[in-house]
């Protein structure tokens, strides 16, 4: 069976050794030294101003939506997981969707403006399988119009956009760890926050307000992750050079197959992009053909995944919003299996039968 993707699992022996040490300190959560290290050199090796460790990537969503206390309305992309519209929606607030761009598939920064109105307080736009979003025209419009910026980055370990981490961009980016991303702790996510004073904010939140053992800086919820997530991070991201080399390999090879068939099309990455090959994604010319090819790949014991499907501004507890772009792509999008240890043998098979 050859799934959409497949966790990568580092040396059992190295986790151990980890395991060894918690069992020794007997210190399992409450921030231990394995998530400060954790979080000192994914600092590094994303080159971020800082980072905290929390315990998914929803609830740094959630705890970025409440830090900047964002109201009202926010502007955001139907074409995401659905994390990043049911955060908004359990905060209290209402997102607003502006339809995305055919070409990177992030949110139209062309339409941003003309959604804006009065009960307005933010843009929350994800970078969809790890492209940038026009940073710079969202900038420009959140400046002008005084609306913070949170972007989900989920996608976005190790991508850098002209000269710097993409992380570095907006007011709050957001991180997934989940086991299926590139860079995992099993379950965990990460919060960058370009503003200290706003990072000691999100600090306190994520540990239940504290300001210190027996002070409360204001409200929080429990956000912490362990030391077993930690120490699992830590044996995963000395592996990232070799698992995006491994990632990008087999993209290419996708490519050298399936490019060639002109009825297909991918997503463009925007120049000055260094990649990081998180998701493989093709777009054919009907929903139609795709559950043709995606039965013909599961007959084979391939699955594949409808990755983003449904379009976000259908679900029944938001706003109608049209957004006919993310409507039709959403029915034509397939993310094609891609990991770490899948043959090359398996990627020209996967292409032949998409081709047939």
């Amino acid at each position: 069976m050859i799934n959409v993707t497949k966790t990568f699992l580092p040396s059992l022996e190295e986790y151990q050794t980890y395991l060894e040490k918690i069992w020794k300190n007997a210190w399992l959560t409450n921030r231990g030294e394995f998530v400060k290290e954790l979080e000192e050199k994914l600092c590094t090796y994303l080159e971020v101003p800082n980072l905290l460790f929390v315990n998914n990537g929803t609830i740094a969503l959630q705890i970025a939506i409440k830090a900047l206390d964002l109201k009202g309305e926010i502007i955001t992309t139907p074409f995401s997981y659905v994390a990043t519209t049911s955060s908004i929606v359990w905060e209290g607030c209402e997102p607003v969707f502006v339809d995305i761009d055919t070409n990177t598939l992030c949110i139209d920064a062309d339409l941003i403006e003309s959604a804006i109105t009065e009960k307005t307080t933010g843009i929350l736009a994800t970078h969809v399988y790890g492209i940038p979003c026009d940073v710079e025209k969202i900038e420009k419009i959140a400046k002008k119009h005084n609306l913070k910026v949170i972007y989900d980055a989920a996608h976005c370990f190790g991508v850098n956009y002209k000269g710097q981490s993409l992380l570095n961009y907006g007011d709050i980016s957001t991180l997934s760890f989940h086991a299926t991303k590139l860079f995992h702790t099993g379950e965990g996510g990460g919060i960058v926050v370009n503003n200290q004073e706003l990072f000691h904010k999100v600090f306190y939140m994520h540990n239940f307000g504290h300001n210190g053992p027996e002070d409360f800086f204001g409200v929080g919820i429990n956000g912490k992750s362990s030391e077993i997530h930690a120490a699992l991070g830590l044996c995963v991201l000395p592996n990232m050079e070799e698992i995006i080399a491994k990632r990008k390999e087999i993209s290419l090879l996708y490519d050298d197959i399936l490019l060639k068939n002109f009825s297909l099309k991918r997503p463009q990455i925007p120049s000055e992009t260094e990649y990081n090959y998180p998701y493989y994604a093709i777009l054919f010319e009907s929903e139609k053909k795709l559950e043709e090819v995606q039965k013909r790949l599961n007959d084979n014991d391939i699955f594949p995944r409808r990755y983003f499907y449904p379009s976000l501004n259908t679900l029944n507890y938001t706003n109608s919003f049209s957004c006919p772009v993310s409507e039709g792509i959403s029915t034509r999008v397939l993310c094609l299996p891609l990991y770490y240890d899948l043959q090359l043998s398996d990627v020209e098979k996967i292409g032949k039968l998409i081709i047939l």
